[in-house]
């Protein structure tokens, strides 16, 4: 018989997938997305998710700029006048002090109270909105001081030289171009310009002064007088740590508006010791 018959099922009209027939359909459905109109229209993300989002971002950022760069403050008295007013608005930069570095002779600063230095209640953020805001350092805050550093660790201060000039290590410094003009010395205390005083900073301390020396509640304010009893000498002193940041420029009122320096007269100075 020639003609044998093969029992075996043709591979070709096999009801199983094959390879082939399967990647097609991929290729069909592909074409499929293809044939998609290019207008269609797309998910969007909704507005007030995006506003969620930038508002949430923008708030990181203002914090993140208050910890490590700039904070705004206002001036809670009149102890730095003629330069800062009460009321006005200050930017404190940050970056200078990183890295260890230590504020210098001159610079103005802001600092927190070491204990006892604030008195009386502060103007400040009155409503929820400002006290928010004044939080992630998008409106300036209080409770703290400004005032300028006149020594740092080791220098010895003395009032006053025979024309009523702070001495810094034994050089006398011109300071009219920034204090208020004082009736007989440039740094009173307590009793003011009628003892004479000295001291050295301590080590990780400052001694800071106001530029209004007859209004200022600072460093030679806290002094130890003569025959004072029970008074603490290290009261005087202003913790490095405590220190914000320095002072660069004054923002508000426009009229007074300007960038903050620190004084040429300080650069004579020589290191203590």
């Amino acid at each position: 018989m020639d003609g044998s018959r093969n029992d075996a099922p043709d591979a070709g009209s096999s009801d199983r997938p094959t390879g082939r027939g399967f990647f097609a359909g991929f290729g069909r459905r592909s074409q499929d997305s293809a044939d998609q109109p290019a207008d269609a229209p797309k998910r969007r993300t909704p507005l007030w998710l995006e506003t969620g989002i930038l508002l949430v971002v923008a708030l990181g950022m203002a914090l993140v700029i208050k910890t490590f760069l700039v904070q705004a403050f206002y001036i809670p008295s009149a102890s730095m006048e003629p330069g800062l007013v009460e009321n006005d608005r200050i930017l404190v930069q940050k970056v200078s002090y990183w890295f260890g570095r230590e504020p210098s002779r001159g610079e103005v600063v802001v600092f927190e109270d070491p204990g006892g230095w604030l008195t009386g209640p502060e103007p400040g953020p009155q409503t929820v909105l400002a006290k928010g805001l004044a939080k992630i350092g998008l409106y300036p805050t209080g409770g703290h001081l400004v005032k300028r550093v006149i020594g740092t660790p080791g220098d010895t201060i003395a009032c006053c030289d025979a024309e009523g000039k702070l001495e810094i290590n034994g050089v006398a410094i011109e300071e009219d171009e920034f204090i208020r003009p004082q009736n007989k010395c440039d740094g009173p205390m307590p009793n003011g310009c009628d003892s004479d005083w000295s001291v050295t900073v301590p080590e990780d301390r400052l001694f800071v002064m106001g530029d209004n020396r007859a209004a200022s509640a600072d460093s030679s304010d806290r002094l130890c007088g003569p025959g004072q009893q029970k008074c603490d000498p290290d009261r005087a002193f202003v913790p490095i740590e405590l220190v914000v940041g320095k002072v660069f420029t004054l923002v508000w009122p426009p009229s007074h508006a300007r960038f903050i320096g620190r004084p040429d007269v300080f650069e004579s100075v020589p290191d203590a010791g």
